[in-house]
This record gives structure tokens, sequence and C-alpha cells, in this order.
């Protein structure tokens, strides 16, 4: 949706040896690590943001029962039953771009760019509602419980083929939508919406934007003006906010703000905003998999600290970086025990292991700079997306200029590094944690990864790959391993079912023109 002290490691050794360093010559390249003063010329700039995954970011949504596919040139959303392929197709609104479904599996939810609606379909019936909501948006979040969705302009998620606006537009507006009552509700929020979060009971919603911290009581009926909390008073030129986090009770909300060295806090039974001071460089903020704690991530000091959601000015533990690198990125298991901690804004192919039960952070090797990461449901694996440029004195050997991908058994620290012919662009993690898919760009391959064997397997598609999944799993207990789905390029839409248990593979072609399998 991974605690005794490590000596520090120095860079130059860290590169020089590394756990999976490749016999043969370094590479002669002019590559160097942000703010190395010993590279010719002017020195590289600090890193930026880190994006700690963009793959896959808006696939088809699906339900153990159902994938839904939004069909945007014909307006229309598609229901594929896997286990027999049985299609069913719903007109929504013009060109619907982001499709949810709700935890429970009864609805599906269609944004439609187009022409600014939303519209709600029972999954079951099909049947539909549409609703008009605010212009120009382009992001859509759900409360964890499924009652409601809430959509927003986010600026980091406006792509060349936007639609132009229309008329005037406002920079402060969100549409919340009831999906039980099939009600639209718009609200006025703070200014440049940057980040959206729930409360764990879903009672609460908080926009954190430039200027103010806005609050949606979802308990309330009918849905009331939020209340807005201004976070820059007597500011000027106050920095931007990149991300809230709410205490899983609702006590506190926790505001990183880009270029800002300090922690914003507002407890939200009294609106008081406070500050709490960090070190340098925060780059990233998340919750323990108990909520009891703040994980916050300062690039810059090389370290993490770690705040109390509940009691958040009490004094913090400090967990320093194990190596002097910018690692900027922190990501938990699902099932707590391990926390990982990465970049994807520098060149660098290392990660480091934060075990939880003894904050014991361990230094790793991979064999490229990270694009993405995904750790198993179970915690025990982790898959790694890597980019093609290689990391300062890369050395010589197979994975040098490639695509590459690394399986990683987080119990024995056991990496499988694999090299590939195109560019991997969507993958997805099997309830279960026994296995991974992957997609790579204009190759018609599925790929099937089995953690327990680190062995893979191809299996051959009928058109190029846009999207990637498997269905969720709605009897765990079961020996039954959910199936997973690929959709691929065809003018009238195709998706092929993999059965993981059997190896049985079928493909669906035209969701329109009574659809048939083909062998």
């Amino acid at each position: 949706m991974l605690r005794l002290s490590i000596p520090t490691v120095a860079v130059a050794a860290l590169l020089g040896c590394s756990e999976n360093s490749l016999n043969g010559a370094k590479a002669d390249q002019d590559t160097f690590l942000p703010g190395d003063t010993d590279a010719p010329g002017e020195p590289v700039p600090p890193p930026g943001p880190e994006v700690e995954d963009d793959f896959l970011a808006q696939p088809p949504a699906s339900t153990p029962e159902y994938v839904f596919v939004a069909n945007r040139t014909r307006d229309t959303l598609t229901r594929i039953r896997a286990a027999d392929q049985d299609v069913l197709t719903v007109g929504v609104g013009r060109e619907p771009t982001l499709v949810q479904t709700t935890p429970d599996g009864l609805l599906a939810v269609s944004f439609n760019r187009g022409d600014d609606t939303v519209t709600v379909v029972d999954t079951a019936t099909m049947e539909a509602t549409t609703l008009d909501v605010r212009d120009d948006f382009n992001a859509m979040d759900m409360t964890p419980d499924g009652r409601f969705v809430l959509l927003w302009h986010d600026l980091n998620a406006e792509t060349e083929d936007d639609l132009p606006t229309q008329g005037l537009q406002s920079y402060n507006e969100i549409s919340v939508v009831d999906l039980q009552a099939r009600v639209h509700t718009p609200m006025a929020v703070g200014f440049n919406p940057r980040d959206v979060a729930f409360s764990r009971d879903s009672a609460l919603g908080a926009v954190v934007s430039d200027d103010a911290l806005a609050l949606v009581d979802f308990t309330q009926a009918p849905l009331d003006v939020p209340t807005l909390v201004p976070l820059s008073s007597g500011l000027l030129d106050p920095p931007d906010a990149e991300e809230v986090v709410l205490e899983p009770g609702g006590t506190y909300a926790f505001i990183r703000r880009y270029g800002d060295d300090a922690l914003q806090t507002v407890d939200l039974q009294t609106l008081t905003v406070g500050s709490i001071p960090m070190a340098a460089g925060l780059t990233d903020m998340d919750l323990s998999p108990d909520g009891g704690t703040l994980a916050v991530v300062c690039r810059d000091a090389r370290e993490i600290r770690l705040v109390a959601t509940r009691f958040p000015n009490d004094p913090q533990s400090v967990l320093p970086f194990p190596v002097d690198l910018p690692l900027g990125a922190l990501v938990f298991a699902p099932t707590g025990g391990v926390g990982i901690l990465y970049t994807t804004a520098s060149p660098i192919d290392r990660y480091v292991r934060w075990d939880l039960a003894t904050d014991t952070l361990t230094a790793r090797a991979l064999v490229k700079p990270v694009a993405a990461l995904s750790i198993s449901p179970t915690g025990e694996d982790m898959l790694v997306v890597h980019t093609r440029a290689d990391a300062p004195d890369a050395e010589l050997g197979p994975f040098y200029g490639e695509w590459a991908l690394t399986m990683v058994d987080l119990t024995l620290d056991l990496p499988t590094p694999m090299r590939l012919p195109a560019e991997p662009i969507g993958f997805a993690n099997a309830p279960g944690g026994r296995r991974a898919y992957f997609i790579m760009k204009d190759e018609p391959l599925l790929e099937v990864l089995d953690y327990h064997t680190r062995l893979y397997e191809e299996v051959t598609l009928r058109s190029a790959p846009v999207w990637v999944g498997s269905l969720p799993d709605p009897t765990p207990a079961d020996a039954d391993t959910p199936y997973a789905w690929v959709s691929q390029e065809h003018e009238l839409g195709r998706i092929s079912f993999y059965d993981p248990d059997d190896g049985a593979f079928e493909t669906l072609t035209g969701f329109e023109l009574n659809a048939a399998i083909e062998d």
C-alpha cells in the first residue's frame, strides 16, 4: 500500500565493496552522488522529492469476484467475472479515468474526467447512478470503510493530456460523494490541496493545503462545511505542504512541509497548531503498523525520528542511518516487524532494513538503484524494480545499463536479481505472499515470480500488457490461490486471467462485441 548500534560505513568503502558486486572492472563513467563536491564541474544539486511508487497509479479495480475496466473511448465500465469470464458493461460519464471498488466489494466507483461526474455502480446488478461533481479534478480517495469518496485536484497528478479548463477555476475546492445515499456535497478547503488522509474508523477526513488543514466530519448527516485550521498565520511565504498523516484515533494530525525542518501538529480536539523540531531534510513520514509511532525520515541529517502519535511532545527516539547516504523514503511491512529505508531520488544501489523489534538498522546492497519497491503481504519478501541507470562506480557485468528487478528474501537477506529485456511498467503482489506478477513495456509477457522457490515463469500474451493485478482472496483459509489478471492493448479491450494453482490461462477479447474466450 521494513532497532543494536551499527557503525557508520564510509560512502567510498560502501560503494567500492558490494555484497552483490560482480567480478569485473569498474565502469568508466562520470556519475556522482548528489552534493558530491569532488565531481568535475559544478556540484550536482541535492536530490528532489522521493517518489515511493508510481507504478500502477490507477489500474482497473477488482473485488474477490470481479475485475472492473474503464473504457475511456466508449464511456463505459465493464465488469468481468474471473471464474467464467462473464461480461457485463454499463454506461458511465464521459471519459472514465479513475475506478475504485469498496472494501466489501458491493460498489464500484468511476470518476469521469470528460464531464466532471462520478458514477456509482452496484457490482451485483450493474445499476448505475451518475452524479455531477465540481470541475477539473484528477484525484479520488475513498474512506477506509468505503462509504465516501473525496475528489480534488492534485498538482502532482497533472499529465500532458489533461483536458483544458473551461471558464473560472478555483484551486480550493473538493467534492465529497456519499456512495450509499448517492449524494454529492461540494466543499471549500485551503488553497491548493496537497494530500488527503482519513482516520482508521472513517469518521474524519483531513485535506492539507498550502495554507490550511480542512477537517471533514463524516459522522454528520447531512455533511456540513469543513472546519478550517490555518497553518501559516503570520508567514509571508510559508513552505508548501507535502503530506498529512492522522493518528488512527483522530487525536492529532501531522503535517510535513517542503523545506521545513519541523513537523507541524494539529490537536484535533482543541484545533491548536504546534510545531515539533526535527532534523534536516524531512522527506517522508509513515505510521507504524500499530499506529502508535510516526516514523519521520530526515534525509539530510541521515536519521529516522520516532514520534509517539498520542503524545507528540514526548522526547523522540533517534535512529541514525548505518550509512552516510541520502535515503529518503520509508515503507513498513503490512504485518509489522520490518521497515525498509531507500531512495528513488538518487542513483543509490543500497537500502536499509529496519528490524522493529530490536531497532537494528542494517545496510544491504542491490545490483542497481531503486525505481519502486514493494513488500509482500507476509512481510517475508520484497520486490525491487530498478532504474536502468547505474549507480556511481557501478561494475561492468550483466546488469550494467540494463533493466532489472530483484526478489529479496527478507528473512534470509537473500537477493535474487534478474536482468530484464524491457522496462517494467507494473507489478502486483498476490494475497498470501507466495507470488508476485509484473509486466514490461511492449513485451507480450506476464511474468510470474515465486517468492518461495525464487524462480520465475513466463506466460505469453496475445498483445502488449497495460495493467497487471491479483484478485483479493475471499477465503484465505483454503488452499486456492486467487487469479492474477493482465489487461492488454486491443481496440475492443482484452484481458487475461491466470490461475497460479494449475497454470490455466484464458484470454477475453472484445468487451462489448459478444466477447468470447480464446483458448
